[in-house]
């Protein structure tokens, strides 16, 4: 858990200086004399002042991950620093290295020296990879120099075995390497940073616990494919399909668009042959009369559209109403 104290930020005695002095009603430092009199405090936008939100040592800091999804995650990086693509993705150097995995034979059990453990991860060119974090150490970026860890260095081979703890101890004090116990595989380890790759140099008697660990019948059963073969193009065209699936028919319809016998005549047509009659007797159901008013209507209004005389005698007359005839001021 991480929060910081309850009174960073807020050890003096700032008050706000209000308003009407043409500066900000954040609070200032108090006193006279000093650079510090004056000065904005408390804000997390102030120097000296508190952060935003400060942390709580309650704080939810820490999420529980299934042991299925932890052990997953241990077989993926297990696999993936076996893959030297992506441990020279890493950054490590591996060159001169015989194979991947990299593992020792029995007589590395005796090792027990770190000059001897040297001479044995040159011998089998891992140490170029050790050099490379050696040369990487540097002073950290940021505050953390000022917190018991000023330098930082690269990652270098990780260092797994089972019961050689002499040669633990011979290596675990060359620059950037690590060691882990079989028993006790570490994803952090394995994977620093969230990314794959870490290079492992492994014990004999490590690799057969690890077969006995994640094979059949072990703590976890690594999980496996449904399908062997992903190239699905491959197995569609493979004989073995094509001898039992069907040959397409000759002259089969294909698919056609729906169309809407709303929108075209042809499709009600072929749902209803007597639409098109019973549209043309609808259009001639209207009584000729009715058109007859409609059209005088129309011939009146546009004749009589100019109302713009004082009374608007002849728009009262195409209304059928009474003429009122406005009278001016002061008329009885």
């Amino acid at each position: 858990a991480i929060g910081v104290t309850r009174l960073a930020g807020h050890q003096t005695a700032a008050e706000s200086w209000g308003t009407g002095r043409a500066v900000s009603r954040i609070p200032r430092a108090p006193g006279s004399g000093t650079h510090r009199a004056g000065q904005g405090a408390f804000g997390n936008m102030c120097r000296g002042g508190r952060m935003f939100a400060p942390t709580k040592t309650w704080r939810r800091w820490h999420r529980k991950v299934a042991k299925g999804q932890k052990r997953y995650a241990v077989a993926s990086a297990l696999a993936a620093s076996a893959v030297p693509a992506l441990v020279m993705g890493r950054g490590h150097r591996v060159s001169q290295v015989p194979e991947l995995p990299l593992v020792l034979s029995a007589a590395a059990g005796g090792v027990t020296k770190t000059g001897a453990a040297l001479k044995m991860l040159a011998a089998v060119g891992a140490v170029e990879d050790v050099a490379r974090a050696k040369a990487s150490k540097k002073v950290r970026a940021g505050k953390g120099k000022m917190r018991n860890r000023r330098y930082v260095t690269r990652r270098g081979p990780l260092v797994v075995f089972k019961d050689e703890a002499g040669l633990q101890k011979a290596v675990r004090n060359l620059p950037g390497v690590d060691t882990c116990h079989v028993d006790r595989l570490n994803l952090l380890q394995l994977a620093p940073g969230g990314h794959l790759g870490r290079f492992v140099v492994w014990t004999r008697s490590a690799v057969e616990a690890l077969g006995a660990m994640y094979g059949e019948g072990g703590k976890f059963e690594v999980p496996r494919s449904v399908m062997a073969t992903s190239d699905l193009s491959r197995l569609i065209n493979s004989d073995e399909v094509q001898s039992v699936v069907h040959a397409p028919r000759p002259g089969h319809p294909g698919k056609t668009q729906r169309r809407n016998p709303l929108r075209s005549a042809a499709a009600m047509a072929e749902l209803n042959p007597a639409a098109a009659s019973a549209k043309v007797q609808i259009a001639g159901t209207k009584n000729k009369g009715q058109k007859a008013v409609g059209k005088a209507f129309y011939q009146r209004m546009v004749a009589e559209s100019g109302y713009d005389n004082e009374d608007c005698t002849n728009f009262a007359t195409w209304l059928d109403a009474p003429v009122v005839v406005k009278l001016g001021p002061g008329s009885d």
